[in-house]
């Protein structure tokens, strides 16, 4: 029978946040919206007789929709649990729904009425005590999901694995509470023999908290009770995860070279995951093992994961791997794209590698991926410092002819490098231009040419002069 009236009694204040409710379902039936509307009322009015006047037949599915909307008004849902129960018989899934509602609310001698009611209707089954667990331990009473856990047989339901892992998962789950799921562990793993799932639940649970000791603990039991088996592979991924995190790659690599030689290697998913990792930690050598042994097992990355690998590379200016990567690419069916390009054409601009750069820029142009304006930028400047005038001049050009825009970075760049290596023809040739082009030269670049002009007598004073004529009036 549904909880006596004693379960109306007012909760404890639940800290969590507001539960979701019919007001924020808008496409719930007329008949949901008014029961709910009732419940809410439920200070001010006698929420049975309210709904024996409202005219709405209780069902199956409105009691059930009702229920998941009003775990913000726990004692009017017990009023509208129990005036249901008066018009046909309770299923258990309701029954689940009532002790969740309350055990979510901290209602907890309600919500063991409940419990004792539904032994006597035949209805109690693991799921309601999952909900018992979980409720529990949402507010930190972890003691009393235990004791819920080890009363399970006197309400005639079994105390086997799954129950075990039931609650187990949800110990995990709260913050640093591992050393109370392996105590509980401990003490009934002679009694209930554990499954993989219990591991897993487990070694899930040292990866949030960053334990490295207990987690290869536990994998090592693992390991010793069942073997290797390629069924628990996404246990082993998680080891290697809580390793790689906790910055012990090496030995994460070790551990994955083993599992390579008992057929249990990771899927794609977990190589892109772990080079995530390392990528933020910039780890480019064990980055480069860990893809080693990925590619050697024949799985194919993707251009995303390439992309990473090779940024990865470049930030440790790694150019021999660099552009072994970018070769291997397309026999990975992963093709090169703009970001490739660019990342890579900037790792030997910041090398100062003058050929190299002048080389890869043309593979860019030849292959459509051309450089950004700021690589642009930063080429130009780089080859007019190393005395490379003729690219840094092709470079520009190219800019121009195709609209690798915005243009200024670079043209001032291109004139201030000019003037650098004393090519004042050229300066003047292209200031020129550029104004012709209404491109913006910056006044701090008019004032070096201004300085460097007029040091060459009044015949290139003159010519500046009226440049800068033409200047002044770009900047109306």
């Amino acid at each position: 029978m549904p909880p006596s009236s004693s379960t109306t009694t007012s909760p404890s204040p639940n800290p969590k946040t507001r539960f979701p409710s019919h007001y924020d379902t808008p496409s719930i039936s007329p008949s949901v919206r008014l029961v709910c509307e009732i419940l809410t009322q439920a200070s001010t009015v006698d929420v049975e007789s309210a709904l024996s006047t409202s005219g709405v037949i209780p069902t199956r599915d409105l009691v059930e929709e009702v229920l998941k909307l009003s775990y913000n008004s726990p004692s009017a849902a017990v009023d509208f649990f129990r005036w249901a129960g008066r018009a046909y018989k309770l299923a258990p899934y309701e029954w689940n729904l009532m002790v969740d509602i309350l055990g979510k609310n901290r209602m907890f001698e309600q919500m063991w009425d409940a419990i004792r009611s539904m032994k006597q209707e035949g209805v109690l089954s693991l799921s309601t005590f999952a909900s018992v667990f979980g409720s529990y331990c949402e507010a930190h009473r972890y003691d009393e999901a235990i004791m819920s856990f080890d009363v399970m047989n006197m309400y005639g339901v079994r105390q086997d694995v799954l129950a075990v892992n039931s609650l187990l998962s949800v110990i995990c789950r709260e913050d640093k509470q591992m050393m109370k799921a392996l105590e509980f562990l401990e003490r009934i793993k002679g009694s209930i023999p554990l499954d993989g799932d219990s591991f897993a639940i487990l070694l899930e649970g040292w990866e949030k908290e960053g334990n490295v000791v207990e987690a290869k603990k536990t994998f090592g039991e693992m390991v010793d009770r069942f073997g290797w088996s390629p069924q628990h592979i996404s246990s082993y991924e998680t080891l290697l995860i809580t390793l790689i995190r906790k910055a012990l790659a090496k030995e994460a690599l070790k551990f994955l070279k083993v599992m390579k030689g008992e057929n249990c290697l990771p899927d794609l998913k977990f190589f892109s995951n772990a080079l995530d990792i390392l990528v933020k930690q910039n780890n480019s050598t064990h980055a480069v093992v860990l893809w080693d042994i990925m590619v050697g097992s024949g799985l194919m990355p993707n251009l995303i994961m390439y992309n990473a690998v090779i940024g990865l590379l470049c930030n440790n200016n790694d150019l021999d791997n660099v552009f072994r990567f970018l070769d291997n690419m397309v026999f990975h069916g992963a093709f090169p794209n703009s970001l490739t390009y660019n990342m890579i054409f900037q790792c030997l601009i910041k090398n100062k590698k003058v050929r190299e750069v002048e080389k890869f820029f043309y593979e860019m142009i030849k292959n459509e991926w051309p450089p950004t304006h700021l690589n642009c930028a930063s080429a130009i400047t780089m080859l007019l410092d190393c005395d490379d005038p003729e690219t840094a001049i092709e470079i520009w050009n190219y800019m121009v002819e195709n609209d690798i825009l915005p243009l200024e970075v670079s043209a001032n760049a291109l004139l201030v490098g000019l003037l650098n290596l004393g090519r004042l023809s050229e300066v003047r040739r292209f200031a020129g231009e550029m104004l012709d082009r209404r491109i913006i030269i910056y006044e701090v670049t008019m004032h070096k040419l201004k300085n460097a002009f007029y040091k060459e007598g009044r015949t290139l004073r003159d010519k500046y002069d009226s440049l800068a004529r033409r200047w002044k009036i770009s900047q109306i």
